[in-house]
């Protein structure tokens, strides 16, 4: 088919290389324009510009679509079968949604209706969800409303993190969007309305702890948000980033932050976590013994106060 592909950060990028391997003609690649980053500030292409620059294929990045009239003209004479769409970053306007004969098709990394929105992957292990996945949804002008063409699932556990379920859920969508494309495309089937939840787009106050919240919630917390926003607390005024932490079994009396050994075992509001991954600042991530070495943590003392 003849496609365009827009996408922007590393979970779009194994549906990019999927759709070229399989022999799709993809004749642009839409994606966020190169922006500052890291430590140095530099200016760096999108995950998905690099891929395409790799794949030898043009890469438009405008920097919004809405009214941009002279971008809506391009994209109609591009002559498109479909395009692809995978966590792109900017709303498409009408006038680009019905450009493609087949339409505009979406990789959403969640079993909608459940977590419709820009944050599912993370809202699923926040939720203590049972399950997660990949649906490909046929774009309309509504909030991941579309309707659904093909979806899988995934099991989620106890040691389900954003990461492993982000390289899961992009694996899954690269294959399914293939699969899609592949076999006749008809109208899908419209989302119930019962189910239906929204996933916020996350800032990093969502990252502080809260040793008030049960034990199991903190975990949840910890594994949805790491390594983005990040989790945090605070010793002694100074923040503590949170890299990991397993849940810890001996019952305690102690108040919600207090340090209950020699191991870095929080007591929460019920049940305690062990951190097991910290970084303080001007220093990278560690582990709790390397972090212990250089920086002792009596017995009693309290996080986040």
């Amino acid at each position: 088919m003849r496609l365009a592909f827009m996408g922007t950060p590393d979970f779009a990028v194994p549906a990019l290389l999927a759709l070229h391997a399989a022999g799709h003609e993809i004749v642009a690649v839409y994606s966020q324009p190169p922006r500052p980053a890291g430590r140095g500030q530099s200016v760096r292409l999108s995950p998905v510009h690099q891929a395409a620059e790799t794949l030898g294929l043009p890469v438009r990045t405008p920097a919004r679509l809405r009214t941009n009239e002279e971008e809506h003209a391009f994209f109609r004479a591009l002559n498109l079968d479909a395009a692809v769409v995978a966590a792109y970053g900017l709303i498409l306007p009408a006038a680009m949604l019905d450009a493609p004969r087949l339409g505009c098709l979406n990789i959403h990394a969640s079993l909608l209706p459940r977590w419709r929105g820009a944050a599912p992957i993370q809202a699923a292990i926040l939720a203590g969800d049972s399950e997660s996945g990949v649906t490909i949804m046929r774009m309309d002008e509504g909030l991941d409303t579309g309707a659904m063409l093909l979806s899988d699932q995934i099991a989620l556990t106890q040691t389900t993190t954003a990461t492993t379920l982000h390289d899961a859920l992009a694996t899954m969508g690269a294959r399914l969007i293939v699969t899609t494309l592949g076999q006749p495309i008809g109208p899908g089937q419209a989302q119930p309305e019962q189910g239906v939840t929204y996933a916020a787009r996350l800032t990093r106050e969502d990252g502080r702890i809260d040793w008030s919240r049960d034990a199991a919630a903190l975990d949840r917390q910890i594994r949805a948000l790491t390594p983005w926003p990040g989790t945090f607390t605070t010793l002694d005024g100074q923040v503590l980033k949170i890299g990991g932490a397993i849940p810890a079994p001996p019952p305690h009396t102690a108040a919600p932050g207090t340090i209950l050994d020699d191991a870095l075992t929080v007591a929460c509001g019920e049940g305690a976590l062990r951190i097991t991954r910290l970084q303080r600042p001007g220093r990278g991530m560690m582990d709790a013994d390397s972090f212990l070495r250089g920086q002792p943590v009596r017995r009693g003392t309290v996080l986040g106060s």
